[in-house]
């Protein structure tokens, strides 16, 4: 009884342990060879039709399915086509040194890490281009943020000047008007007529002798040698009223941008040859055809 006893307990301790057994993973050398993986074959076969794109996505399925540190044909095949195909030496240099650090004792070894040095020279070389590219971006932005601002001042010199001009406009209109003489008429074209006595040169006026007494004989006059005094002329004298400043016959204009003297003139008489008029009644402001108009600066325009 005790030996049937000891038999069943052996034999359900070697179950067990026949058990325990078949759960353990599987060494890596249970797995397909990386070379016979369907992907990788794939990708070397489409490498071989100049599909390079096409390739390296089979290699990176490669990496993925198997693992990072069980795919070092595939980090090797994806660093190649990094390197010389997609022109990316940084990816190159990190499925180099995967290669590398999985196959230490490779015979292709040695000749990785001249790739990987190969790599870090091409990279090495972008890096100025990168800088430069970089600093010509930012001397744009500069040069638009410089422009925005000098724009943006002269905006506000010209709302200044503009305020300043409507400031001006609305005192005037407020000021009283002057007042015509009330000899002109409001049309302004009546002139007054003086008429003054002319005397001849050297003419001196006789002095008044007084009335003579009632009975007094007057005896005739003698004749004198003296010439008799030349009479008394007329002429007739026209004098033009003067007329006051800021009368209607001058209109004003307030200069803003692209004024000039021609553009004025043909504004106001539809005539471009007429600027001379316009310069002429803004001597005080305008020293030449030349000088500028500033933009606020208030013309007189005549009729």
């Amino acid at each position: 009884m005790r030996r049937f006893s000891f038999s069943r307990r052996l034999l359900l301790a070697l179950f067990v342990l026949a058990a325990l057994a078949g759960c353990e993973p599987r060494p890596a050398d249970s797995y397909t060879a990386e070379v016979d993986e369907p992907a990788f074959r794939r990708g070397k076969e489409l490498v071989r039709q100049g599909r390079d794109g096409d390739a390296l996505k089979e290699f990176l399925k490669v990496i993925a399915e198997r693992g990072d540190d069980n795919a070092p044909e595939s980090h090797l095949e994806a660093g190649i086509l990094y390197q010389r195909h997609m022109k990316d030496p940084l990816a190159a240099i990190y499925h180099y040194r995967r290669f590398r650090d999985l196959r230490v004792n490779s015979p292709q070894a040695e000749k990785v890490r001249g790739q990987i040095e190969a790599a870090i020279r091409e990279f090495a070389r972008t890096v100025p281009s990168l800088l430069t590219e970089n600093q010509s971006g930012n001397a744009e932005l500069q040069n638009e943020i410089d422009a925005l601002r000098r724009e943006n001042n002269q905006l506000k010199t010209e709302r200044e000047t503009l305020r300043l001009s409507l400031q001006e406009a609305a005192r005037r209109a407020q000021a009283p008007l002057a007042t015509p003489p009330s000899g002109e008429s409001a049309g302004g074209g009546n002139t007054s007529v003086a008429l003054t006595p002319v005397q001849p040169d050297g003419y001196i006026s006789p002095p008044l002798s007084p009335a003579p007494p009632a009975g007094w004989a007057q005896t005739p006059p003698q004749p004198s040698t003296r010439l008799p005094a030349q009479p008394a002329r007329q002429q007739q004298t026209v004098q033009p009223a003067s007329r006051p400043p800021g009368t209607a016959t001058m209109r004003s204009h307030v200069v803003t941008r692209g004024d000039t003297l021609y553009s004025l003139a043909q504004r106001y008489y539809n005539n471009r040859s007429r600027w001379r008029d316009i310069l002429a009644a803004n001597q005080d402001q305008l020293a030449s055809e030349n000088t500028p108009l500033r933009i606020g600066m208030e013309l007189r325009i005549p009729q």
